[in-house]
């Protein structure tokens, strides 16, 4: 093992993570009750340009007025981008008027470092301004050239600071990169394979160097289940422990593909139960239904079993 470690980031369970504009504020108390682990409040592209200001005072009422940690809900908003004229003031506003009830800010188009601090300068201001105790976390989209080209650094200097996730947000990477596409999150039947493993698997790669949570984005088909289905589990192989929900119809599907089964993590527990008798014995490695299980065995094994863990907490 190297001796240079990047320690996990704040942990949170993040199955699931349902979109919500923020110019329709009558599906903010729905979305309390939807049994997403994680919502974000949106202010950026699920809003026209004409509801920017009042979908920002919706949030802001909603998020003072609804118990949105009694819900068990990890609460976020996507700010706009760094690049409109509507961002300061989302940053400002929200922190001075709502800051101690938010878990993080969501950041859209992250393409270099400089992008989180300029956000991460603001929060700190703005906390002790406010005389804040509680640290509001930022997550970041990867969803352009710029920022997958960048990942690793954003990763690396994001992990010293704020900086507790990366999600991928497909479709704007796809238009970014000119992909031929339409479909948002689907597989292209004229690529032979699914064109977005590279793109996820680089980005949890370098979350998971620099000890961040990896989250894959959106499937905007909401009338195909199996589509959603297979994208989620291919995430899920690759590393990812969430996925997106842009309609409630999909958090049930999200929840279920990164919640362990029982038959994993039985066999998870089996597995450290016969290293433990193994280790024991002064023995490395062991034999488990037939098939060699070591070292690097009990590492995957912990994984399946703190997950679990950390899921039934929260469900309780």
């Amino acid at each position: 093992m190297s001796h240079t470690l990047y320690s996990a980031s704040i942990q949170r369970v993040q199955r699931s993570e349902l979109a919500v504009p923020g110019s329709n504020p009558d599906f903010f108390e729905k979305a309390l009750k939807s049994g997403a682990d994680f919502i974000f409040l949106d202010l950026e592209d699920a809003v026209a340009p004409d509801d920017k200001l009042r979908a920002r005072k919706n949030i802001i009422e909603a998020i003072n007025d609804l118990d949105w940690q009694g819900h068990g809900v990890t609460l976020s908003v996507r700010i706009n981008g760094l690049d409109t004229q509507y961002m300061v003031r989302d940053v400002v506003d929200l922190v001075e008027q709502c800051g101690a009830k938010i878990n993080t800010l969501l950041i859209p188009k992250v393409g270099v470092y400089a992008d989180i601090y300029m956000v991460e300068a603001m929060l700190n201001q703005l906390e002790m301004q406010q005389g804040l105790t509680h640290k509001i976390g930022i997550e970041a989209l990867i969803e352009t050239a710029l920022g997958m080209a960048n990942v690793e650094d954003i990763a690396r200097q994001g992990a010293a600071g704020r900086l507790e996730a990366l999600h991928f947000g497909v479709a704007d990477y796809a238009a970014s990169n000119r992909a031929r596409t339409t479909n948002i999150g689907g597989l292209n039947p004229d690529y032979p394979g699914d064109q977005w493993h590279f793109a996820i698997s680089r980005m949890t790669v370098a979350c998971r160097a620099f000890g961040l949570r990896a989250i894959d984005g959106p499937f905007g088909d909401i009338k195909d289940p199996e589509g959603f289905n297979l994208a989620a589990k291919r995430a899920a192989a690759l590393g990812c422990e969430g996925k997106w929900a842009i309609h409630p119809s999909q958090i049930s599907l999200a929840n279920e593909v990164f919640t362990p089964p029982p038959a994993e993590i039985d066999k998870a527990k089996r597995i450290l139960v016969a290293l433990q008798e193994a280790a024991a014995q002064g023995k490395g490695a062991a034999a488990l239904d037939g098939r060699l299980i070591d070292a690097a065995s009990e590492k995957m094994a912990n994984n399946i079993v703190r997950t679990a863990e950390a899921i039934a907490a929260k469900i309780k």
